[in-house]
C-alpha cells in the first residue's frame, strides 16, 4: 500500500523577482491529511480523566507531528470506539472513518498498533483491500513495517494472525472464567431476571417485583394454560423491567427459569446459586408438573383420553343423564352420549338412546359462542361483576366475551372441558332441539379472568 502519486504543484511567483520556490520550499510539500484511530475492547476505565484513547491518540499525534516536515497533518475529527471488540467492523467509528475515506477526506490513518484497527484477519483484509482502492495507507507507530513490498505484506500478515490468535485465547480464557464463577453460583451480567436486581454484581430479590413473579407462578397453577395466563397479563399491560409485555414467549421463559428456585445456570446444568430464591421448590414443581403435560401432545392424543365436553352437563327428554362412552371400528374411533336410560333398561320408552358425541358437541360449542355476544348475557354479566365489587366497565365486560371467540380455537381440549363446565349448568336434549341454560357466576369468573387480573394489579401496588 502506498500513497497516490499526485502531480506536484507549480511554484508560486513572488513580487517581479520572477524567483520560483525551490524543491524544498513549504508550497512544493503535498499536504497528507491524517486520521487516528483509537480502540479499546471494554469500558473499564473510560470515565477517567486520561484513559487508554487518550493515550493512544496522544502517541498518534506525536507521531503525526514528527512527519509534519513530509507534509503530514492531524485531521480535525476524532475516531475513537471506546467499548468495543477488535472481532468486529461493527463500530460506530470505525464506521464513520471508512465513510471518509470512501469520500476522498483521508490519506493516511494512524493507529497505535495494528490490533486497534481489527483482530480478524479476515476483517483486516478486507480493510486492506479498500484502503487500496482508495489510495489510503495506514501506519502503526510502535510497529515498523512497509506495505508496498511482498515481504512488508507478509510481515503485516503474521501480525494479524498473532492478533486474531490472541483474540481466542483471551475469549477462551473469558469463557473458561465464566463456566467457574458460574459453578460456584455467582451471577456473571446479561439480562436481569425479573423480580431481582443487581448491586456489586450480585443478585438481590427486589420486593415489588419478585411478588408480581410469585402470582404469575401461583396464577398458573390455578389457570394451567399459558395461553389464558399470558392473556391476562398483556390485558393488564405487565411488563418486565426492560418494557417487554409479558406474552407468551416471556412467560414461558419465566416458568422455566431455574434463577428463581436459587439455581445458577451454566449450559443448561444448575449450580446453586448466591442468590436468595423467590419460588418455592413445591410450587416450581407444582409449575413443572404442568408444564411436562405438553398441550400440542394432548391435542394429538387418543380422543378417548381427551376429556368429554358435556360430561355431567347433558340430560335426555326423559331427565337422564347422558354419559360419554366409545367403541372401535376397522382401528377408528367413535365417541357417543348414551342415555342412563337405555343403558339401565335396554332403551325402552327411551326418546333418544345415544347421539355422536362430536356432533353434539360443536353444536352447544357454536351455541355457546353466539350467546355470549348477546346483549342480554353481556348486560347480566357486567351487572354481576358490578355487584362483586369488581371495578369494570359494559365495554370491557363486551370486549371479554368477544375476545373468548377468538381464544377458543387456541385452547386445548382439558382447557375447553373446564371452560365450558365453568359456563354451562345443563343442556337438555329433545327430539329436533336442546336448551343451555347458563351459569352467571360462570360468565362473571370466566369475564374476570379474560379482563386484566386482579391479582397482578395488587402485586403491583
Amino acid at each position: 500500500m502506498t500513497l497516490r502519486n499526485r502531480p506536484k504543484r507549480a511554484g508560486s511567483q513572488f513580487g517581479s523577482s520572477g524567483h520560483t520556490d525551490g524543491p524544498g520550499s513549504p508550497s512544493s510539500v503535498r499536504k497528507v491529511r491524517c486520521a487516528v484511530y483509537t480502540r479499546k475492547s471494554s469500558e473499564e476505565g473510560l470515565d477517567m480523566d486520561f484513559n487508554s484513547l487518550d493515550a493512544q491518540r496522544e502517541s498518534c499525534e506525536a507521531y503525526i507531528a514528527s512527519q509534519k516536515a513530509e507534509g503530514w497533518s492531524l485531521a480535525p475529527d476524532h475516531y475513537d470506539d471506546g467499548g468495543f471488540s477488535g472481532g468486529t467492523l461493527e463500530r460506530p467509528a470505525l464506521s464513520r472513518l471508512l465513510s471518509d475515506v470512501k469520500a476522498g477526506k483521508i490519506d493516511v490513518i494512524v493507529v497505535y498498533k495494528i490490533d486497534r484497527l481489527s483482530r480478524s484477519m479476515l476483517d483486516f483484509l478486507k480493510l486492506v483491500e479498500l484502503f487500496e482502492h482508495h489510495g489510503v495507507t495506514f501506519v502503526s507507530v510502535t510497529q515498523s513495517f512497509n506495505t508496498k513490498d511482498a515481504m512488508g505484506r507478509m510481515a503485516l500478515n503474521i501480525l494479524i494472525t498473532f492478533a486474531q490468535f490472541e483474540r481466542e485465547l483471551i475469549g477462551e480464557r473469558i469463557r473458561d472464567k465464566v463456566a467457574a464463577s458460574r459453578k460456584r453460583g455467582k451471577w456473571m451480567g446479561g439480562w436481569t431476571p425479573l423480580g431481582y436486581e443487581v448491586r456489586d454484581r450480585k443478585l438481590f430479590i427486589h420486593d415489588g417485583d419478585a411478588e408480581r413473579v410469585r402470582a404469575i407462578f401461583r396464577r398458573f397453577v390455578q389457570l394451567k394454560s399459558a395461553t389464558l395466563l399470558a392473556r391476562e397479563l398483556v390485558a393488564a399491560n405487565e411488563r418486565n423491567r426492560y418494557g417487554h409485555l409479558l406474552d407468551k414467549g416471556v412467560l414461558y421463559k419465566i416458568l422455566n427459569n431455574p434463577v428463581y428456585i436459587g439455581d445458577a445456570v451454566h449450559k443448561g446444568v444448575s449450580y446453586p446459586g448466591e442468590h436468595e430464591p423467590i419460588i418455592d421448590q413445591k410450587l416450581w414443581d407444582q409449575v413443572h408438573g404442568i408444564l411436562k403435560e405438553s398441550p400440542r401432545k394432548r391435542a394429538n392424543g387418543s380422543r378417548a383420553q381427551s376429556p368429554a365436553l358435556l360430561k355431567g352437563l347433558l340430560f335426555g327428554s326423559d331427565g337422564a343423564a347422558m354419559s360419554p362412552t366409545h367403541t372401535r371400528k376397522s382401528g377408528r374411533l367413535y365417541r357417543y352420549y348414551v342415555s342412563q336410560s337405555a343403558m339401565k333398561r335396554g332403551g325402552l320408552d327411551c326418546p333418544i338412546k345415544l347421539v355422536p358425541a362430536a356432533e353434539i358437541e360443536r353444536l352447544v360449542i357454536d351455541q355457546v359462542r353466539l350467546l355470549l355476544q348477546t346483549p342480554e348475557v353481556i348486560v347480566q354479566t357486567w351487572r354481576a361483576l358490578r355487584k362483586l365489587r369488581i371495578d369494570v366497565t359494559e365495554g370491557e365486560v363486551r370486549s371479554a366475551l368477544l375476545g373468548f371467540d377468538e381464544l377458543w380455537s387456541e385452547l386445548f381440549p382439558v382447557e375447553q372441558a373446564r371452560v365450558v363446565g365453568l359456563l354451562v349448568e345443563r343442556i337438555d336434549l329433545g327430539p329436533d332441539k336442546f336448551d343451555i341454560t347458563l351459569k352467571i357466576e360462570g360468565l362473571t369468573s370466566l369475564s374476570s379472568q379474560l379482563t386484566p387480573a386482579q391479582e397482578f394489579q395488587q402485586a403491583a401496588e
